[in-house]
């Protein structure tokens, strides 16, 4: 029993050498194993080790600010919905731009706003406001060339005043109120069109023959200055006398909508309507 237990557990083993000679090892020896080669310097250094930057805290917080930015947009939501149906209730119209297609800057939607045994007639007003504006366009390019062939620049100015102040005063003082006439049916909103057209109808009546009171006429391509200029300048003169075919068809086709236009009025009974308007209106200024 003795035996057994001689051993020391804390002696240091005795090391053996594994390359010398060949002989066996005895069972009771215990060989040490090599130590492993030493880390090269920085070793733990350069360990990249992934720490989460987001404690329980800081998600919690990213998810109370989430439900407030939700509850916000809930409450805008709502309050748009509110305006929305105050305003259809008051019988206003909330219209988006959407002509032209590539640029948006007046809303215009025919074949869902207007009737639709009046349609044709808004296209073809519509393709008189878009006359004027070529008109006015083609006016601006021939008196350009009027310009460089004599050296008036005063002309050149009136073209571009026509230009500017026609196609959009045109737009709002009777294209639109011709829109709402035909999808409210406003006697009073016809009356409107009515006048303003007709001064549509009067100013491509004299932009077509160019009366020498302004400058000669030569700010608008009428026959009277394409007859004068086409005898110093060819190419100024055809430029002239195609400005004058542009404003005679916008002339022509303008008197043919304020015909129908009218003859919708009278026979849809909107014209005794603005009668009795016009009646109501003068008694409430009298009294």
């Amino acid at each position: 029993m003795a035996g057994r237990y001689d051993h020391n557990p804390f002696a240091e083993e005795e090391e053996v050498n594994p390359f010398a000679g060949t002989g066996s090892v005895p069972p009771a020896t215990k060989s040490r194993l090599s130590p492993l080669p030493p880390e090269p310097a920085g070793f733990y250094n350069n360990a990249s080790i992934d720490i989460p930057l987001d404690s329980t805290a800081d998600l919690k917080k990213k998810e109370r600010e989430l439900q407030a930015k939700e509850a916000e947009l809930r409450r805008r939501e709502q309050e748009l919905k509110r305006k929305e149906d105050a305003a259809a209730r008051a019988g206003i119209v909330l219209e988006e731009k959407n002509w032209p297609p590539f640029f948006p800057i007046i809303h215009h939607d025919i074949a869902n706003e207007i009737p639709i045994h009046l349609q044709r007639l808004q296209y073809v007003a519509f393709t008189t406001f878009l006359g004027l504006f070529a008109c006015l366009l083609w006016n601006i390019i021939a008196v350009t060339t009027a310009w460089i062939k004599h050296g008036d620049v005063k002309i050149w100015f009136l073209s571009i005043i026509y230009f500017i102040s026609g196609v959009p005063g045109a737009y709002v003082l009777w294209y639109r109120p011709l829109y709402r006439a035909f999808r409210k049916e406003s006697a009073f909103t016809f009356g409107r069109f009515f006048l303003f057209y007709l001064l549509h109808i009067g100013f491509c009546i004299f932009a077509a023959v160019a009366p020498p009171i302004v400058f000669k006429g030569k700010s608008l391509t009428g026959i009277l200055p394409a007859v004068d200029l086409i005898g110093d300048n060819v190419l100024v003169g055809v430029f002239y006398f195609i400005g004058f075919g542009l404003f005679c068809l916008e002339s022509v086709l303008s008197i043919w909508v304020i015909q129908q236009v009218y003859m919708y009025f009278r026979g849809s009974g909107k014209a005794a309507e603005m009668k009795r308007e016009a009646a109501r209106g003068a008694l409430r200024a009298a009294i």
